[in-house]
């Protein structure tokens, strides 16, 4: 893409030129209008009292400058680090509550719209918290897994559940520096008690709190929430899908839904396709109904269903500017409340459906799990009955890419070597034997601040050519659905001789898409899982493994690094640092974290030295594993890769037995 394109992605180019036209401002236009506060950007003010805020900006020994109160330079860009992972740790474990009360209340027998779908997942969750299911109604399994849970939002003392699913490594470190999280709301209360004016004021401290908050997240919140959306609506494998702006059709009713949370779209979804919803589109004009998804709600029903996406946090404004939505409904967590000022315009009808999220100039539905199909239909309807009203207005793109979505852990697994011999030991192989460079977690938001979509795409193109394997979650994934990189073909045509070998011999693409900003929990188990297979290393902490976030803007993004961090993968962030204002909290992130958990925390404007960084610290992990060195085309040949049709054969050769 040239340089002064405002998105990575060519249909996005011309919607925005089509606003542009009719002047129409969306959050292009005012990212390059409101310029970011230099000095908050870098970490630098203090508003932790109504002393300030203070501006901490001077020069000398950063430790001298201070606010009021006398609070460092290195204190208050600590503060306000933290003060980000407890935010977006609020709002990753306060969804996995929620999923949480659903499941308490099918255990119950609550609501009649939900039901346990995935009861083996069930069990396999039930064995990870030592609860005894043989021979028991699944209910019962049900509601004591649910009641487990919710002590990770209770215990005052202790540990929560899942940090024994972490290589006993790797938790040995956590104890050692004192940040294994006792529970997910205790931890994000005590982020923001220690950053409140006159608690703590050790830079150092603050931070080893703010990961202990981030442990919460990552092994709390966003576990949990991934596996009980598993359970209720059954645990993805590989499904194809459509994606970009293509998706909206101009003869039916197009509803999308945007936001987070699964349960109102999952019960979407169901009513959509009911012959008599179908019929009330017909007696509206339509010729039926056309479902499709923004943001990590969209990845929920893309993974499970294979609804199309129309991608992420900065196409929202886009998808209403092809004049062809009836409808968007939204929950929380990255909605633009532009929407509803720009849904004027047109004939859209924005729709809220959660208490926590209300928003001037929409149309408020309120979501009750116990009366879920009900509350669907009467979207549905409202969609439905919005569609005589639309206008040859908007910008219609016809393009659409193939893609294909629903990596989980267990299909993963499943996929190197059948139902009876799945395993890791394929994936470690290959990594040994210089196949497979290593692997990235391709995650993190799109943002209108810098060349939108764009910067996924080079690294995700990168790194493929330089045989690295790819995950990817959130808006990462959607960056890559809507470009068309998600598909086998594309590692026929751009990835690198030992990558496209395994993607050819196991019949995926070469990136795999593990569904919502949640599912980076997925990532955390597959690589508890590759250091329990052996042969690499024997924690996270050391694997040739990055994270990478180029273009992040949430919150929640940086709890997630930090979680990656701690838990031993090198991060590195797009953009601009919100600690750049001080070395020392910068040191920390980056030297002292590596020293103490073998992850970091970097941030990098330039996307070729964020592509040269990951690589680096690939390399120098095979090169301390003592791996065979990386070169393009030469392989070891410790062993064969089998393809599917092989595996089947070792599955019916296989006996059945009893275990997960």
């Amino acid at each position: 893409m040239q340089p002064r394109d405002k998105s990575g992605n060519k249909d996005a180019n011309r919607i925005l030129k089509w606003a542009e036209e009719h002047k129409i401002e969306t959050a292009f236009e005012r990212a390059a209008r409101i310029k970011p506060c230099p000095i908050g950007a870098k970490g630098a003010c203090c508003k932790a009292c109504h002393v300030g805020p203070c501006r901490l900006m001077g020069k000398g020994d950063e430790n001298d400058i201070v606010g009021v109160c006398g609070a460092s330079l290195p204190t208050v860009v600590a503060r306000n680090f933290v003060r980000m992972i407890a935010g977006g740790t609020a709002a990753h474990s306060d969804h996995a509550r929620d999923m949480v009360l659903t499941l308490l209340a099918v255990a119950k027998g609550e609501t009649k719209d939900f039901q346990i779908t995935d009861v083996k997942k069930l069990y396999r969750v039930a064995s990870i918290l030592d609860i005894n299911f043989e021979g028991r109604p699944v209910n019962d399994v049900a509601l004591d897994v649910a009641n487990r849970f919710l002590e990770d939002f209770q215990r005052q003392k202790g540990e929560i559940n899942y940090i024994k699913r972490a290589p006993k490594k790797t938790q040995e470190r956590w104890r050692k520096w004192g940040i294994v999280p006792r529970n997910v709301d205790r931890e994000i209360s005590e982020s923001m008690h220690r950053t409140t004016m006159g608690v703590d004021h050790e830079p150092d401290n603050l931070l080893l709190h703010g990961l202990r908050t981030a442990l919460a997240d990552g092994w709390g919140g966003c576990m949990i929430s991934t596996d009980v959306t598993d359970i209720l609506f059954g645990t993805p494998s590989p499904i194809k899908a459509e994606a970009s702006f293509g998706i909206f059709k101009e003869d039916e009713v197009n509803l999308v839904v945007h936001g987070h949370e699964p349960t109102l779209s999952e019960k979407i979804v169901d009513v959509a396709s009911e012959p008599e919803m179908i019929e009330y589109a017909k007696s509206k004009g339509a010729k039926g109904i056309n479902l499709g998804g923004m943001c990590c709600t969209a990845n929920e029903v893309l993974m499970r269903h294979g609804i199309p996406t129309a991608g992420g946090f900065t196409n929202q404004e886009l998808g209403l500017l092809t004049g062809l939505i009836d409808a968007i409904t939204v929950d929380v967590q990255c909605i633009m409340p532009a929407l509803a000022d720009l849904s004027r315009k047109f004939h859209t009808k924005i729709i809220t459906t959660s208490e926590k999220g209300k928003m001037k100039g929409a149309v408020h539905m309120q979501y009750d799990e116990h009366r879920a199909k009900e509350i669907a239909r009467d979207i549905v309807k409202l969609a439905c009955d919005n569609f005589k009203n639309r206008t040859t207005g908007g910008s219609h793109i016809t393009e659409k890419y193939r893609m294909i979505g629903g990596f989980s852990h267990e299909y993963i697994e499943y996929m190197q070597g059948g139902r009876w011999r799945g395993s890791f030991r394929p994936l470690n192989d290959a990594i040994m034997a210089g196949r497979i460079r290593g692997v990235v977690g391709l995650a993190g938001c799109d943002n209108s601040r810098v060349q939108s979509t764009g910067i996924h795409k080079f690294i995700a193109t990168e790194l493929i050519k330089n045989d690295v394997l790819i995950v990817s979650t959130g808006c990462g994934s959607a960056a890559c659905g809507t470009s068309g990189y998600l598909t086998p073909e594309m590692a026929l045509e751009n990835a690198g001789p030992g990558l496209r070998e395994v993607c050819e011999a196991i019949g995926i693409p070469p990136i795999l898409h593990l569904g919502a900003c949640v599912d980076n929990s997925r990532i955390l188990t597959i690589a508890s899982a590759m250091a329990a297979e052996g042969g690499l290393s024997d924690e996270i902490g050391g694997m040739p493994a990055v994270g990478i976030a180029p273009e992040w803007m949430s919150e929640k993004a940086i709890a997630i690094g930090c979680y990656f961090a701690a838990s031993g993968v090198p991060v590195i962030f797009g953009g601009e640092s919100p600690v750049e204002a001080s070395p020392e909290v910068t040191k920390i992130l980056t030297e002292v974290w590596m020293e103490r958990f073998k992850g970091a925390f970097h941030f990098e404007p330039d996307p070729e030295k964020i592509l040269e960084l990951a690589l680096k610290y690939i390399d120098g992990a095979r090169e301390a594993l003592k791996l065979k060195k990386y070169e393009p085309g030469k392989f070891g040949t410790e062993r064969v890769l089998m393809d599917m049709a092989a595996r089947r054969d070792m599955e019916r050769a296989a006996k059945p037995h009893v275990g997960f």
